[in-house]
């Protein structure tokens, strides 16, 4: 086993049928793998590093119910890393090839007993994991290339009242879709993200109030004439004056009202929270893991630029990193939503084709989604960023978006 190669985290969601967020899987990809090789076989260096950035967070690594699944083989059952994770909010994932003999059992009973949870993978294809069904709390199930009737006999083998089942990549909403009407309950994958189609000619109306306030703000209006457009929509003013209120912004008074939040915040940061609210405001059509993601992915490319920029540019990459999802949220080409916006040409420039001073830090955040990106410790190498930044970041983020109780 070597250490002389640092890893980069990355993650993917794994959400309920509702599509919220109730874990995320966290892989693992160094300059030795070129991103094709399974962390598995530096797993110890890995866990080392997942275990380090969460006790790094201390308070703020504030997944609430959420859960961390971790890969874990035979070396990483019995390594004294796993007693940095916190056992009531992590799922060890067990890799298929591990050779399952008594003692492994033992082990993962143990486990258990101490809060952990228990995952497997793909037992349908690998009998020697048979041993460990009857104590797994979750069956996870790949789904490419796989007929429904074939998802729902394995469904119907593996899903009780103590194991849930979980259809992994699952990439296109057609079948996120056909499974949950078979009746699975969990999901991974960036269906989410892919809507049926992004050709909406009208912009839902809660959208719209966001709009109109966002081009008030970039057209510098009088705080009155904003105060009405928030009057408009009194939705928008109990959103706003919740996330401003919120761990995330970090007040020291609270904010009781929108003309005292117009005379606090400044423009720059009046409009930053009004990206929060763009992406927000129709949550009874956007999904929560969309929405999740895209204010993540925000406050990560923020941060990741934080060292290179002036606040004024801080709050631009934040802009960057939420608006890049805007398409798929609003259900309309990148192009249309501009059109929409009056934003800087940087912004413009890293929405549309991610060039431009703030495109390479979205690059790198939107790698840290992909389980599968060989790019990520490539980008990173390019921004000068050494991966364990990267990772601090990554979890900061993760912890900054779930204190926003979005």
């Amino acid at each position: 086993m070597t250490t002389s190669h640092p890893s980069i985290i990355g993650r993917q969601p794994i959400v309920n049928s509702k599509q919220e967020i109730i874990g995320y899987e966290f892989f693992f990809r160094n300059d030795q793998d070129h991103g094709t090789t399974p962390f598995e076989e530096d797993i110890q260096t890995c866990a080392k590093i997942l275990s380090t950035a969460i006790d790094e967070m201390h308070e703020s690594w504030l997944l609430g119910q959420q859960l961390a699944f971790i890969n874990v083989d035979h070396v990483m059952l019995n390594s004294v890393f796993l007693a940095l994770m916190p056992p009531e909010k992590t799922v060890l994932e067990v890799v298929h090839t591990l050779n399952v003999t008594p003692d492994i059992i033992a082990r993962c009973q143990a486990l258990k007993a101490e809060k952990f949870r228990i995952a497997l993978d793909n037992p349908q294809h690998h009998p020697n994991l048979a041993a460990l069904i009857p104590i797994a709390d979750f069956i996870k199930l790949d789904m490419r290339e796989v007929d429904t009737p074939t998802a729902t006999t394995w469904l119907k083998q593996y899903q009780t009242s103590q194991c849930q089942v979980i259809a992994e990549k699952v990439e296109q909403q057609a079948q996120f879709k056909a499974l949950h009407a078979a009746g699975f309950q969990h999901f991974q994958g960036y269906f989410y993200a892919k809507p049926d189609n992004v050709v909406t000619k009208v912009i839902n109306p809660s959208f719209e109030g966001v709009l109109h306030l966002l081009d008030l703000v970039s057209r510098d209006a009088e705080n009155n004439v904003i105060e009405k457009g928030f009057k408009r929509d009194t939705t928008l003013s109990y959103k706003l004056l919740r996330y401003i209120n919120s761990v995330g912004f970090g007040l020291s008074c609270e904010v009781q009202s929108i003309n005292h939040a117009l005379t606090i915040l400044g423009r720059n940061q009046l409009y930053r929270w009004l990206t929060l609210l763009m992406v927000t405001a129709g949550n009874n059509s956007t999904s929560p893991a969309l929405m999740k993601t895209s204010i993540t992915r925000g406050r990560l490319t923020e941060l990741l630029g934080a060292p290179y920029f002036e606040k004024n540019d801080r709050d631009n990459l934040f802009i960057v990193g939420v608006f890049s999802m805007l398409d798929i949220i609003l259900k309309m080409p990148m192009a249309q939503v501009i059109e929409k916006l009056s934003l800087p040409e940087a912004i413009v420039d890293a929405l549309v084709d991610r060039t431009g001073m703030f495109g390479p830090f979205l690059k790198l955040t939107e790698a840290c989604e992909d389980a599968n990106n060989n790019d990520i410790v490539e980008l990173a190498a390019l921004l000068q960023l050494n991966p364990d930044k990267v990772n601090q970041c990554h979890m900061e983020a993760l912890a900054w978006a779930e204190a926003l109780a979005i």
